[in-house]
């Protein structure tokens, strides 16, 4: 995206949010693909349809591309679309099922529904089917028919794929999602995976590397660009996420179960297993702060714990960045702390005492 179309996402992304009437700071956020792995964040936040907020994405090209949002309502074109593939690809994005959803609304202000009348839109019409002969009608019940129970779910089919490590890793059903290798070209999912597999390695050696980088906000921030830069990220990363069973787990939790076949651990317990220790470490005021960024990452996920969110984490406990500092120290101090406790998040935990488990 060129830097004047970044700056008109902003642009409407901020007159949004001056006009709300909901309090929260991540009504409205823009995504583009110069926002990198926090935007990769935001979206799947977008997509999640459990969640209220965020409500609207400002952005350029995101709905031309896979992106599964099933509960979109509404669509508003503020930029020619002049081809007739990408206008499918957007329309596509609002005709998408979800319970409760019966239309979608497009707010065009520029002109884009004249596609409508292309005959690219749908071809040539047909001709309908000649009548076949009619049906004969049911017959008449000769005495009560037997009550039949509601027929049972069909069993989720799971995928178990052997990699190149000689383990097989088990994965849920993988929903409708389109795979693509690093060259742009299709893939199953089976073969997505195998080709996560084998990238890993030139991102992280070992299971205590692996720790190490997703302990530190920036170093996990360039670990999710290097995924993206060979093609994992976004709808796909996700995809596998559900599959692993780890929706409610940490992003650090798949990988390291593709990578090293560790079980995931929910980001709930990860907290509960951890909080007394990682708190012990900090002052009151400051142990209120980050017990509140923990509840944050129980619910949102790993996207809280990003140095970017530090002020709008502020906001929500404080009101306003400003009076976080007032409460908290400097700057710098806040921004310590917030980097400092997530090493605790990660660590190993050492093997629990005789007298620890009660014996």
């Amino acid at each position: 995206m060129s830097a004047l179309g970044r700056k008109r996402t902003a642009i409407v992304r901020d007159l949004i949010n001056q006009v709300k009437s909901s309090t929260n700071p991540n009504y409205c956020v823009r995504v583009t693909a110069n926002d990198g792995a926090m935007g990769e964040q935001w979206l799947r936040t977008f997509q999640d349809n459990d969640k209220t907020i965020l409500t609207i994405l400002t952005t350029s090209q995101k709905l031309s591309t896979g992106v599964d949002a099933r509960n979109i309502r509404n669509i508003v074109l503020m930029r020619p679309v002049n081809s007739m593939i990408e206008f499918k690809q957007i329309i596509g994005r609002g005709t998408r099922l979800f319970d409760g959803k019966d239309y979608f609304t497009i707010l065009d202000f520029v002109k884009a529904y004249e596609h409508f009348n292309d005959p690219e839109w749908d071809g040539e019409s047909l001709e309908p089917d000649p009548p076949g002969e009619p049906r004969p009608g049911p017959e008449e019940p000769t005495g009560n028919p037997p009550e039949r129970g509601p027929e049972p779910d069909p069993p989720m089919q799971r995928l178990v794929i052997k990699l190149a490590d000689g383990k097989e890793r088990t994965f849920q059903h993988i929903s409708a999602t389109t795979f693509w290798s690093e060259d742009g070209k299709p893939v199953s999912a089976q073969q997505f995976i195998e080709a996560l597999f084998g990238k890993l390695p030139e991102l992280f050696k070992d299971e205590d590397e692996l720790r190490r980088i997703w302990s530190q906000p920036d170093t996990r921030k360039k670990l999710l660009e290097g995924l993206a830069e060979r093609g994992f990220a976004g709808e796909p990363l996700e995809a596998i996420r559900n599959a692993t069973d780890a929706q409610e787990s940490d992003l650090f939790d798949v990988l390291a179960y593709i990578a090293f076949l560790r079980p995931p651990l929910k980001r709930v317990d990860r907290v509960e297993e951890r909080r007394d220790v990682i708190l012990s470490h900090y002052q009151p005021r400051q142990r209120e702060f980050l017990d509140f960024v923990l509840a944050q990452y129980v619910a949102v996920g790993e996207s809280e714990l990003d140095t970017d969110k530090l002020p709008e984490l502020l906001q929500l406990k404080y009101g306003s960045p400003a009076d976080g500092i007032a409460a908290l120290g400097s700057v710098a101090e806040i921004r310590s702390s917030f980097k400092g406790f997530q090493r605790g998040l990660y660590d190993r935990l050492e093997p629990r005492s005789e007298a620890e488990n009660g014996k």
